[in-house]
């Protein structure tokens, strides 16, 4: 780390982004707090608890003399994935936890705010601090992937019913066009004089040959066409193992599409509505993005393509798969301990998704950030940018 990082300010993020996730949460019934329809949707009331032990663990059983953990339970039920904290319990097991119940929760996030406030209320290393700033940054990531999945706990309900107003696009009104960028040797990567992920650094150069990227995201009308054209039926357009997905899955449009007397409706976290032709298409996976990008003549930008033709165009709508696999960067390296978790055991069968969406924090959206999933994923805030090569 070659940044200070501010104290004061550090105890502001903190309260800030622990009111945020619980915000997020309010329009919820209490019932909704518990399902997990799939393996990859956690349910409401585990990102609440999950957030909350990382502070716990990382910051306050380490830290802290004689600190009193809230539940010795909660170590064991609310781990992700880090294997160097213990055992923890199976990810597709998260739905069946009725207990601990969501006041609990709430109780516990209580217990664990006021005692890092007290922590935080004497002067720390800057050491510590950075960990804290990492809970920070995990935290908001899971507010984002909150959205994420209390979008699909609902939308997989029969009566579609609406969470509110929030996390919902604009239409680009803009005229389409393609921007070029020439061919060059650029620096790709996070500089680190402020926060940044592992992944994002070190900052490198890279060569690439001349392309041009589309100034507006494919629209839900272009998509439409896509489908209307029997583009989910032309097994040449598909990656084989997408043309297996799709078949084994029976996907047959973008997820949230619903066909219902003739017409195309979507459901959002305001309902179901009719399909907004000029909107972006969201929701797609990455064989699907691949697809339509062949049915149309172009293909996926790479991450480095859009890193470099970032500054030209408008985004943060949606995350935007690329072509590129997500790998480590030249001299990366892990933290030491279960922080070197946190991003490197990752790096294989995942695509590089960059930009940012409607629910991701405003200090996350920065050309550098290298999101990553599986080429399956649906349930993102995903959408298409079609890039093409310059002869």
């Amino acid at each position: 780390m070659t940044y200070h990082i501010d104290q004061t300010y550090l105890i502001q993020q903190f309260d800030a982004t622990r009111r945020l996730s619980e915000d997020i949460c309010k329009p919820l019934a209490i019932e909704d707090y518990v399902p997990q329809p799939i393996t990859d949707v956690s349910p409401p009331k585990w990102h609440l608890a999950h957030t909350t032990w990382f502070f716990e663990q990382f910051i306050l059983v380490k830290y802290v003399p004689e600190y009193q953990v809230f539940d010795s339970d909660f170590a064991y039920l609310f781990n992700s994935y880090y294997n160097a904290m213990g055992e923890r319990t199976l990810r597709a097991e998260r739905g069946f936890m009725t207990r601990p119940t969501v006041w609990q929760i709430y109780q516990y996030r209580k217990y664990v705010n006021e005692a890092v406030g007290v922590f935080l209320s004497s002067p720390q290393s800057q050491e510590v601090c950075s960990v804290i700033e990492i809970g920070i940054h995990h935290e908001q990531q899971h507010q984002e992937l909150l959205v994420y999945d209390l979008k699909f706990i609902l939308g997989q309900q029969p009566t579609y019913p609406v969470y509110g107003s929030g996390f919902k696009g604009e239409i680009e009104t803009y005229e389409k066009k393609w921007i070029s960028c020439e061919e060059g040797i650029y620096t790709i990567g996070a500089d680190g004089k402020s926060f940044a992920y592992d992944n994002e650094l070190e900052a490198h150069q890279v060569y690439v040959e001349a392309f041009q990227v589309r100034n507006t995201l494919v629209t839900n009308s272009e998509y439409l066409q896509f489908v209307e054209d029997g583009g989910y039926r032309q097994h040449q357009l598909w990656h084989a193992e997408g043309w297996d997905y799709i078949n084994l899955h029976e996907v047959k449009n973008p997820l949230y599409w619903h066909q219902i007397d003739g017409q195309w409706h979507s459901y959002n976290l305001d309902g179901l509505k009719p399909l907004e032709k000029e909107a972006p298409v969201q929701h797609i996976s990455f064989y699907e993005a691949s697809a339509f990008a062949e049915w149309s003549g172009a293909r996926l930008p790479t991450e480095f393509e859009w890193e470099i033709a970032a500054d030209k165009f408008a985004w943060g709508q949606l995350w935007e798969w690329t072509l590129s696999a997500y790998l480590p960067y030249p001299r990366f390296a892990k933290a030491p301990g279960a922080l070197g978790e946190y991003n490197g055991k990752f790096m294989l069968n995942q695509n590089v998704l960059r930009g940012a969406s409607v629910a991701t924090p405003p200090n996350h959206s920065r050309k550098t950030y290298r999101n990553f999933f599986h080429a399956s994923a649906r349930w993102v805030f995903n959408g298409i940018r079609l890039a093409q090569n310059i002869a």
